[in-house]
């Protein structure tokens, strides 16, 4: 063999030989090495979208690539766990999640997933309640004056929600069941597409998400009656729980990340981890705060238990409703 030859394969053995001894380059050394798209059910410019726009930012400066936030609205968030769900299962699609999702899971008959099964808990971000908030033209000034009002008008009083199977729908629908008020459902696309019409009082309330509700009621277009939360809620205690008048309601709310099943474990211990810091960053909270949300950190295994429990815990909300969107 000639020698150039004979040098030339030594050297490729050699190269092998430290190849083959070098350790493999795993997802938690270069997690993330490019853009992440963050999917959000809802309309640009609602309390979920801002939401899911600050703790993207923080999250993009904190890693040095961008986690864009990618709006797919429509059937009450399950166009965008579809989305999420389908797509590749490597940390660079995630799904931010509400109470919307747990609620789906019983509310919709035909899903085409199964929510806990096709998804992994990645991390827990706030929690908040929503606020019953109604037009100003309403002439009721508390949650029993409210109560009085819808049933001396029976099927004439309309709610907004920002989508079938959303918590702002349900929650309403577990206010009419418990109240024995008889109200009309009006869904939109978004919650800020809905505040015209209760403006203008063409629909006469919205149980909506805090922050959108909160911007609303301190602006004075809508009227504040009640926090959807077992007691009075921090930031906002001015406002009553609405149990204060309805023992036993209650409907909390909570923003947190998925990600579609497969998604390696340390991408998720990752992104787990990030959040939790952010989740200390005064910064990030006084920007949270402004909004009514208090941080709630979990690991992924307690956010997937947490999930689980408010699949069951909506599932007999939705059967004592009687509601269901198929």
């Amino acid at each position: 063999m000639p020698r150039t030859l004979r040098a030339a394969l030594s050297a490729l053995v050699c190269l092998g030989g430290l190849a083959a001894g070098a350790a493999p380059v795993s997802a938690a050394d270069t997690y993330p090495n490019r853009a992440v798209h963050w999917i959000n059910g809802f309309a640009p410019g609602g309390p979920v979208d801002t939401t899911a726009r600050i703790m993207g930012q923080w999250l993009s400066d904190h890693f040095g690539q961008q986690f864009v936030i990618e709006n797919r609205t429509g059937s009450g968030g399950n166009i965008a766990a579809a989305a999420a769900i389908n797509a590749t299962a490597d940390g660079y699609t995630l799904l931010f999640v509400g109470a919307n999702n747990p609620i789906s899971a019983s509310l919709y008959k035909k899903l085409p997933f199964d929510f806990l099964r096709d998804t992994v808990p990645v991390a827990s971000i706030m929690q908040l309640p929503n606020m019953l908030v109604v037009a100003n033209d309403v002439p009721a000034k508390t949650v029993r004056e409210f109560i009085d009002y819808c049933r001396a008008n029976p099927g004439k009083v309309f709610f907004a929600s920002s989508g079938n199977g959303t918590s702002v729908h349900l929650d309403a629908e577990l206010f009419k069941a418990m109240t024995q008020c008889e109200m009309v459902h009006v869904p939109y696309r978004g919650s800020a597409l809905a505040y015209p019409d209760v403006i203008s009082n063409k629909v006469q309330l919205i149980f909506d998400n805090l922050p959108g509700a909160l911007e609303q009621s301190r602006g004075g277009t809508v009227r504040a009656l009640g926090v959807t939360s077992p007691q009075r809620w921090p930031g906002v205690s001015e406002v009553p729980a609405i149990a204060e008048t309805v023992p036993g309601y209650e409907a909390l709310g909570f923003y947190g990340i998925c990600a579609p099943k497969g998604t390696p474990p340390e991408v998720v211990d990752i992104l787990n981890k990030a959040v939790a810091e952010a989740l200390q960053d005064p910064k990030l909270l006084a920007r949270l705060a402004q909004f009514g949300g208090l941080p709630r950190p979990m690991s992924p295994s307690e956010f997937g238990k947490f999930l689980a429990d408010e699949t069951e815990k909506w599932r007999k909300v939705v059967q004592f409703a009687g509601v269901s969107v198929d």
